[in-house]
């Protein structure tokens, strides 16, 4: 019906993650405060400053895709399509699928792409010569392909596009699906966002910024967002993807009903390629255009999932921007990094702590920051240090913020009756 905008409904949960590819073991490695960050085994990291990251200990990408395809898949694909697959089985999903794919739509977000592929075919047409390089190298390395090759595996033919903005990547990309429902322009939209640049180019341009954490010798204790000692953030790889549908789809096939969807808010700093606004004043904008949107006080929110990526600019101005936007409520959130755990995604971080958000409101348990030990006078909220703990949690906030300014902040409610995943 014209000029209707639908409800939107989160139905199911997939996560690639250092901390586990089960939802119930990721979520219970998070609860417990364990960290995924260790020595970097992919390459060897030895000549670089930071040594460290939250890589997958042990990456299979034929558990959810056809072996051949996978040698002409690069991993940030792969690990989408992996997400993917075990969000549409905790949706029960797959006969819907069938039935309706061109109702069924795609976004997933990546900052990088393909990064490991383009290493190597750098080095192949500088050292072997043009006429060796791959066919397949530009299809593997284009950042669209992940969500082009989640609509292929599964078939679907709804909506489909990738949002690249830095590491807003993977929650704008819910946010553009929270829309893209809303407007009826699908029924079903699997979102989220999927990185995989843990490779020397990627470590090697980080450190190079001087934005990673140099604490090698201690990979658990590196990631400590809002602390004074903090040092720079930890890389992550990995992949989460929600199945987002809308309200009269999820429940004309009787689906199990995990959160609504009820804000989005999308700003630029206009500032600076990487570092934040003072103040966050972007951050605090997108917060407001996200209450706005969703019809909620600030004084609704209950739980906050932080960018908090352990640098000393973005954790002090983000710090600011909840200050800014919540008053004296900001006193009275729960603020958590679970950065601290997983290292940063960069364009998958967004969506998997928007899982995690989801997942906050079903257990009703606040994750917590670990390895909080020194408070800094500049960060003084509830950050839940070091010890997950319960919490009334019926609204929650994530917020996601890129190089180049990029802001995205999403707001989930509780849904009533909802249960804890299997």
């Amino acid at each position: 019906m014209e000029g209707t905008r639908h409800r939107v409904v989160a139905t199911g949960l997939g996560v690639i993650s250092s901390l586990g590819e089960d939802l119930s073991q990721f979520w219970a490695n998070l609860t417990a405060g364990r960290s995924g960050v260790r020595r970097i085994t992919l390459f060897d990291p030895s000549q670089f400053s930071c040594q460290i990251a939250g890589e997958l200990p042990a990456w299979e990408p034929e558990r959810y895709m056809d072996r051949k395809q996978a040698r002409k898949t690069a991993r940030f694909a792969q690990m989408a399509i992996g997400a993917a697959r075990l969000a549409v089985e905790h949706a029960g999903l797959a006969s819907a699928i069938a039935a309706e794919s061109e109702r069924v739509g795609v976004l997933v977000g990546s900052g990088i792409g393909g990064i490991e592929v383009t290493e190597e075919q750098v080095l192949v047409l500088h050292q072997q010569g043009a006429r060796r390089m791959s066919p397949f190298f530009i299809p593997m390395m284009i950042p669209d392909m992940a969500a082009g090759m989640v609509s292929i595996e599964l078939g679907l033919r709804g909506p489909n596009w990738t949002a690249v903005s830095a590491c807003a990547s993977g929650l704008h990309a819910i946010g553009e699906a929270m829309r893209t429902l809303r407007n009826g322009d699908a029924d079903v939209v699997l979102a989220g966002g999927t990185e995989g640049a843990v490779t020397p180019a990627g470590l090697g341009g980080f450190a190079a910024m001087r934005a990673l954490s140099t604490r090698n010798a201690e990979p658990e204790r590196a990631s400590r967002p809002f602390d004074r000692d903090r040092d720079g953030f930890v890389m992550g790889e990995g992949a989460a993807i929600l199945v987002l549908e809308t309200l009269e789809h999820a429940r004309g096939r009787g689906a199990r009903i995990l959160a609504e969807m009820v804000g989005y808010g999308a700003t630029a700093d206009a500032y600076h390629i990487t570092s934040p606004a003072p103040g966050g004043e972007g951050a605090a904008r997108c917060m407001n255009r996200a209450l706005a949107d969703a019809g909620l006080a600030p004084s609704a929110v209950d739980y906050i999932n932080a960018h908090g990526t352990s640098t000393p600019l973005n954790d002090k101005f983000e710090t600011q921007a909840i200050r800014r936007v919540f008053g004296e409520h900001a006193h009275k959130l729960a603020v958590s990094s679970t950065k601290s755990m997983t290292g940063h995604l960069l364009g998958a971080a967004g969506a998997l702590e928007m899982v995690v958000c989801i997942l906050t409101m079903l257990e009703q348990v606040a994750p917590p920051t670990i390895n909080y030990e020194t408070p800094d006078p500049e960060c003084d909220l509830d950050y839940v240090p070091n010890r997950a703990r319960p919490i009334a949690a019926r609204i929650a906030l994530n917020n996601a913020l890129g190089f180049g300014g990029h802001n995205a902040t999403v707001i989930a409610r509780r849904w009533d009756g909802a249960e804890a995943p299997a």
